[in-house]
């Protein structure tokens, strides 16, 4: 352990003469070191400590480290605008900072969120001086791992996140009315008049990516990190968390990466919402196995690439995923599913009254004739969001509660006679229609404890612009890595709504103002099982460790 000088301040000129602000904390000793770099928007100060380790311990493992202010934050001189300028002046700050004083030439970057994607920006000019970055909770397509789901807006956290920006924005600017409006919003958010944000924030962001509702809009092929990587091959440590909810993105990035890269990809899934990466979760407590191990992993990296040392890394297994129920680290050689297990729906059609009527189960030979339960989703009281990956607060809450309630469909199995262990990709399909042009549907996927206490496992959520659907809907749930128990059950739990986690559907599309919140129907769902129509969840089963 190094001791650590004071920090200091200094600043770059990018090409075309923006001044970006940086923080350097430097080992106290002569000789050259590697540079850790940080890029981000929050006020460099902050240096996402909410999740890592402060830049003096990083400095005093070896390293100088440099917290930078992106364009137009902090006390970075130009305009901020959503990711639009971080491939070059993410170029230009690791030429710079491969050029300090007692700097040895190598670069690694870390950081989540929106400091992960500052890294597979800069990463994406391939500059010489970058040898290795760690991205964490990240969005590969910025569509579909980020700003939407299933084809469905992430609204509460895309909404949270952008009064959060646009907040600081005005204290940028010591605008004070519009600083006092949006911080009050960040504490309520106006959920059904979210349109205060275009009186607030014309500039945000977030009036593009709801005007952006498809996958293939030039806007996102623009800015996804996904089209400019397709060259890059960097070693990653890449980290995730179960509750996370950007965790398809580190997924995604991850396994395209493993595809066709040549240098060593590490992925580290913790139980973790986006933060901060500790043992509780919601009212889960995961215990002392689940706080974070990722300062220590990430140093034995960096050592690894920028210093040359083995550390040993190389020779253990690249996947590394926190079994949720046993509370252990496990590894894996990667992160594909070798054995899909069905269990299928099955219903007396009483499965949005009665617990017991609906029936999950590995049997497809019982399923011997068609039944259909009907789901009515009403706009005034639609179900509401609790835990997963995609609602605040994120993580495991205790749900029996909302399974009890008539317009949420759920399918139990009997008592497990053996411990399950799954890992990977839970997919549910479902032969569903509607009585309007458009609908949602959520899915859950629960453990039942043997007093009846239900506790979320994953979740997914679809879009589903058809009324009638010949073929089964498929629902990508969130990945999980669980143990349960013999004697505890699976349920899984559908509804048309989740909210606000998701918008409503209006029966005609999502409600995103108070305008279609006004003209949003009542939808009633046919949800069909057994006979030809096997809805199913296929569970990604795994050897016990």
């Amino acid at each position: 352990m190094f001791k650590v000088l004071s920090k200091e301040t200094a600043s770059i000129q990018t090409r075309d003469g923006v001044r970006l602000d940086a923080d350097i904390y430097r080992p106290d000793a002569e000789g050259e070191f590697p540079v850790l770099l940080m890029r981000q928007p929050y006020g460099r100060a902050i240096a996402s400590t909410v999740v890592y380790a402060h830049p003096n311990w990083y400095a005093a493992q070896g390293y100088i480290v440099v917290i930078q202010d992106v364009r137009g934050r902090g006390t970075s001189e130009g305009e901020f605008k959503l990711f639009s300028h971080e491939i070059a002046d993410g170029e230009d700050t690791v030429n710079w900072a491969a050029n300090l004083p007692q700097s040895n030439g190598k670069v690694g970057m870390y950081g989540f969120s929106y400091q992960g994607m500052t890294q597979l920006y800069a990463a994406a000019s391939k500059p010489a001086a970058l040898k290795t970055i760690c991205p964490a909770m990240i969005g590969y397509d910025l569509y579909a791992d980020w700003a939407y789901e299933g084809g469905a807006f992430c609204f509460q956290t895309n909404l949270a996140w952008a009064i959060q920006l646009a907040t600081e924005t005005a204290s940028l600017r010591q605008d004070k009315a519009a600083y006092q409006a949006l911080f009050s919003a960040a504490r309520n958010l106006p959920l059904t008049n979210p349109e205060i944000l275009q009186t607030l924030a014309p500039e945000s962001f977030y009036h593009d990516w709801l005007a952006n509702s498809s996958a293939d809009a030039a806007y996102w092929q623009e800015l996804s990190p996904k089209r400019y990587l397709q060259s890059v091959d960097l070693p990653m440590f890449h980290i995730g968390g179960w509750f996370d909810t950007y965790l398809r993105g580190t997924l995604h990035l991850y396994q395209d990466m493993t595809d066709r890269r040549q240098t060593p990809q590490h992925l580290l899934v913790g139980p973790w919402a986006h933060l901060p990466w500790g043992r509780k979760v919601g009212n889960a407590d995961f215990g002392p196995n689940a706080a974070s191990p990722v300062d220590k992993i990430q140093v034995r990296w960096f050592d690894q690439f920028l210093k040359g040392v083995d550390t040993g890394l190389l020779q253990e297994q690249p996947v590394c995923l926190f079994e949720m129920g046993s509370n252990i680290w496990r590894s894996f050689p990667n992160l594909k599913v070798s054995n899909q297990k069905s269990y299928y729906l099955s219903t007396t059609g009483l499965a949005s009254i009665r617990e017991d009527s609906g029936i999950l189960t590995p049997d497809a030979k019982s399923l011997s004739h068609n039944s259909v339960d009907v789901l009515v989703h009403d706009p005034w009281r639609p179900v509401p969001a609790l835990g997963g990956h995609a609602a605040i607060p994120a993580g495991v809450f205790e749900r029996s509660h909302l399974d009890l309630r008539s317009d949420v469909l759920t399918y139990s199995t009997q008592p497990l006679t053996a411990d399950l262990h799954i890992a990977g990709n839970v997919i549910v399909e479902i032969f569903c229609s509607s009585d309007r042009s458009s609908y949602d549907l959520c899915a859950i996927l629960s453990e039942v404890h043997p007093h009846g206490q239900v506790y979320n496992l994953t979740q997914g959520y679809l879009h589903c612009p058809v009324g009638k659907n010949p073929a089964p809907l498929k629902i990508q749930l969130q990945a999980t890595c669980a143990h349960i128990p013999q004697g505890n059950a699976l349920r899984l739990s559908l509804s048309a709504a989740c909210f606000p986690a998701y918008p409503m559907n209006s029966g005609t599309g999502p409600v995103t103002n108070s305008e279609s919140l006004l003209n949003a129907q009542i939808i009633t769902l046919s949800v069909s099982c057994g006979g030809e129509a096997n809805s199913q969840v296929l569970l990604p089963v795994v050897a016990s460790s």
